[in-house]
């Protein structure tokens, strides 16, 4: 095919596990022979039988849990290392932006590293001359261009870093968390510079995220990696929906997780939520200050004071509020039991959320590792409304929250 630009086909990644150290590889050897009779330490597969193509001007999300083998896939299609099996074809100039700014100088001005970072990332001198003025617009720091960039604040420094990478002239554009740059309006204008790009350049674009906001903006379509194999390859909603687990079986005010398939970014398995019901809620909907939820438990292993949090999120799933409860679940594999849980909602605007529900438990070093994680039911909250009642962010009011 004319429009086809990068072809996966079979691709395996082997690493050998160990250490390198200062042994002459004849003490190496003997060593590998005493400890367990075999010459290689234990191999370890970051990918197996990969496969898939990207045509020209199109934008690829991957995504999946962290060791999945992203990265390793990103370094493999930029050349970084080679596959231990299959083969990848790439027809054209491969740019990689896996660290916005690398190769910033403090002392430098924002103008002078403009040149500096330009050069690294494979610009030449006559290349930067033709763009300057638009990497300079493009970051917003044109008042400070000539000031060195150690007092830039840090929003200014990484503004000026994704707008030297946004004017890379590169076939195929590899980018690794890098649209996470500056406030809000700057990561919707890097986004949509990223679509310019695609769509009127004809650049192909690979965007490895864990925010699923950017990937549905910025890709059409999207693959999902998980230890090291590819399960799937769609469409971007479908993949994100995949990504986090599949709909639970729920009414407007219950849900069963019997079946719930959880996210594969969870390890454990240490307690499992059965079931979740609003108490005092009409078909999920309250008019009420504080909504109660009554939640079901299974426990498979030891736990001990076992906390949940219930989260909201507004319709793209953005999570806005957290109410935290600790102590909830205690007890020993087999037993089951329930919480019920009193959500504080006084402070949220009427409107329709959704929401999920984390079981967690806190480490003696006070660190919260998540134990299961589900979606939960949708909320409508619907009071009743005072003659004046009208949200406006200059009379105290944030998104979805009242001050």
């Amino acid at each position: 095919m004319d429009d086809l630009i990068l072809k996966v086909e079979n691709v395996g990644k082997d690493y050998i596990l160990g250490t390198v150290n200062g042994e002459t590889l004849k003490e190496t050897i003997r060593k590998s022979h005493s400890n367990s009779g075999k010459l290689h330490n234990e191999s370890f597969t970051a990918l197996d039988d990969i496969s898939f193509s990207v045509n020209r001007g199109e934008t690829l999300g991957i995504i999946g849990a962290n060791g999945a083998g992203k990265s390793t896939l990103l370094k493999l299609i930029s050349r970084i290392t080679s596959p231990t099996r299959g083969r990848i074809y790439i027809d054209g100039k491969v740019a990689s932006l896996l660290e916005v700014g690398t190769g910033f100088h403090p002392e430098l001005t924002g103008r002078e590293n403009i040149y500096l970072n330009g050069s690294i990332l494979g610009m030449s001198r006559k290349e930067i001359d033709t763009k300057i003025d638009s990497i300079i617009e493009f970051s917003e720091c044109g008042q400070f261009i000539d000031t060195p960039v150690k007092r830039y604040s840090s929003g200014m420094y990484v503004k000026l870093a994704f707008a030297v990478s946004a004017h890379l002239d590169a076939d195929i554009l590899i980018m690794d968390e890098v649209l996470a740059v500056g406030d809000v309006k700057f990561q919707h204008k890097c986004i949509n510079k990223m679509r310019e790009i695609a769509a009127q350049e004809q650049r192909t674009i690979l965007y490895v995220s864990h925010n699923m906001e950017s990937v549905r903006r910025l890709c059409k379509r999207c693959i999902i990696l998980d230890h090291g194999k590819l399960i799937y390859d769609g469409n971007t909603d479908e993949a994100c929906k995949r990504y986090f687990g599949n709909e639970s079986k729920k009414t407007d005010k219950s849900a069963d997780y019997t079946e719930y398939v959880r996210p594969g970014w969870l390890g454990r398995d240490d307690v499992r939520l059965l079931s979740a019901d609003y108490v005092d809620s009409k078909e999920g909907a309250t008019n009420f200050d504080n909504l109660s939820i009554r939640m079901r438990w299974h426990i498979e292993k030891p736990v001990e004071k076992v906390g949940i949090r219930v989260e909201l999120a507004d319709r793209e799933e953005r999570i806005f509020a957290t109410a935290v409860f600790y102590d909830q679940i205690s007890g020993e594999p087999g037993d089951e039991g329930e919480s019920v849980l009193t959500v504080d909602l006084s402070h949220i605007v009427n409107g329709e959320y959704k929401t999920f529900y984390t079981v967690f438990c806190v480490d003696q070093y006070g660190e919260n590792s998540d134990l299961d994680c589900v979606k939960g039911i949708d909320i409508a909250i619907k009071r009743k409304k005072e003659k004046n009642e009208e949200l406006n962010w200059r009379n105290g009011s944030w998104g979805n929250v009242l001050l």
